[in-house]
């Protein structure tokens, strides 16, 4: 495998960075450009090795630490939309590549539509999953309770309610992997919480804003997809916003969540990868044997 490439950038001031994984040498198939991916505000640049393993034959994968995610500094108060824009547009520019293809996950989602409404001729294509185009009250009441639970200094019960509010719970609509998913989740927030100073910012803002997904777009093949039992936003609501996206495709997976990123892990690096390379989609990835786990985390069939 390629030795990866760490950069390090400014934005306003504020200090970020970028990998590049270099696209493996001599695969015998076709390459196309570089491939940038954006996840939620937990979701850093080391964060997506199931991507390296599929998009690697055919590209140079890059992960990035935002400002306000990861190593990166801590975005100040107030709207970042603009200043996430301009520290992709800087990746882009600084690896030299006249077009990208971006993809974008929950609020990265977000931020990788922002970016191709701003700058289509800079997206060669567009995958977009998880998209928060509208998070129900439900939800905004875990979150709200969540934070209630943190000015409290009680991060345990933070990182659980918050995880919970991103799930699907409901036992009558079975989540493929859904324990684990959910025990990851529930680690990663409370790592995040307690070995980075700006976390609890970081998830504030991934949480609590309310991204812009209106205008349209047009002039970039796109593709957006959702888990079946997504709860954070359903999707129907979903398909509805790919219909403001001049050609693009919609695709649900089957027994996944919001969280069908870890879920469907596999699934969606090749889905992303045959949409990159201009492949033929198969149709959504089958219905999966429904998986329980132990209380140890063990798997039981």
């Amino acid at each position: 495998m390629s030795e990866e490439i760490i950069r390090t950038l400014t934005v306003e001031g504020l200090r970020y960075g970028y990998r590049v994984l270099p696209r493996a040498k001599d695969t015998g198939v076709p390459g196309t450009e570089p491939v940038l991916v954006l996840g939620g505000a937990l979701q850093g640049m080391f964060g997506w090795p199931q991507m390296d393993d599929h998009l690697g034959p055919v590209a140079d994968v890059v992960t990035a630490d935002l400002p306000g995610m990861g190593t990166a500094d801590p975005l100040p108060p107030g709207p970042s939309a603009c200043v996430l824009r301009a520290a992709v547009t800087g990746i882009i520019d600084d690896l030299g590549a006249p077009r990208v293809n971006l993809f974008g996950f929950s609020y990265g989602a977000a931020i990788a539509f922002g970016c191709a409404r701003h700058d289509p001729g800079r997206i060669a294509r567009l995958v977009l999953g998880g998209v928060p185009v509208h998070v129900g009250e439900e939800q905004r009441d875990y979150w709200h309770r969540a934070r209630r639970r943190l000015a409290e200094g009680d991060t345990e019960g933070f990182a659980a309610l918050a995880a919970d509010g991103l799930m699907c719970l409901d036992p009558e609509r079975p989540v493929y992997r859904g324990e684990l998913a959910r025990r990851y989740v529930r680690r990663s927030f409370l790592h995040a919480l307690t070995h980075s100073a700006h976390a609890a910012d970081a998830l504030e803002r991934a949480l609590g804003d309310r991204p812009e997904f209106s205008g349209g777009l047009s002039g970039v093949p796109a593709l957006v997809f959702a888990g079946e039992h997504d709860t954070v936003t359903p999707p129907e609501r979903q398909r509805e916003f790919a219909g403001t996206i001049e050609g693009s495709r919609f695709l649900t997976l089957a027994d996944s969540d919001h969280w069908v990123v870890l879920e469907r892990s596999e699934d969606v690096a090749a889905l992303v990868t045959r949409f990159f390379t201009d492949r033929p989609l198969d149709p959504a990835p089958a219905r999966l044997p429904h998986q329980v786990t132990a209380a140890d985390g063990a798997a039981v069939t």
